[in-house]
């Protein structure tokens, strides 16, 4: 990575558009667990922002009122590294409104890229998304999916496809707080 600059990248967790077990659209529930644990990677790495992504109103307040907890209230207090990483933490409802803010916030386009377990035609290696990022004139956002991953309509629809994590076994459906900590060490690790 270039050390001069940091990379323009943000990072977004959606619940929807995803696929259950079955390959049906849904929407899945917010887990605190993937709040507290993806942004504290975030802000390890060095991440602009980390954005929840849910359309379903009682979800967002709920992310609110914990991310609420660890920097406006006594958890602030009680773990200020906690509260450092949770403020990286933007709660939207859709994509579309997670990339209009980076773009207000970086006055750049966003480029978006995906993650998917599944090998698809085209994708972009880590090494050339690695270096992508050293370009300061251009913002990133990195979308990974909960449930059964996110449709395939939406991978289709994105800039890039990054490649899948690729472990030793046949077996590949690691936790996404998982995939995000691998995948952001090999972007931005030194």
């Amino acid at each position: 990575m270039n050390n001069l600059s940091p990379p323009k990248l943000s990072v977004a967790l959606l619940h929807y558009p995803v696929k259950n077990k079955n390959g049906e659209i849904i929407t899945s529930a917010v887990t605190n667990l993937d709040l507290h644990d993806i942004a504290r990677i975030a802000k390890t790495y060095g991440v602009e922002s980390f954005y929840v992504i849910t359309p379903l109103n009682d979800q967002r307040a709920l992310v609110e009122k914990i991310v609420s907890h660890w920097i406006d209230g006594w958890g602030g207090t009680y773990n200020p590294k906690r509260k450092a990483a949770l403020t990286l933490i933007r709660v939207k409802s859709s994509l579309e409104e997670a990339v209009a803010d980076i773009k207000a916030d970086t006055g750049t386009d966003v480029r978006v890229v995906v993650t998917c377990a599944a090998p698809k035609q085209k994708t972009l290696k880590f090494e050339d998304f690695r270096h992508r990022l050293t370009d300061p004139t251009q913002a990133y956002l990195l979308a990974f999916g909960t449930a059964w991953g996110l449709t395939d309509e939406f991978l289709d629809a994105s800039d890039f496809i990054l490649e899948p994590v690729k472990g030793a076994a046949k077996y590949n459906h690691l936790p996404v707080r998982s995939a995000v900590a691998i995948i952001l060490d090999r972007l931005l690790g030194r």
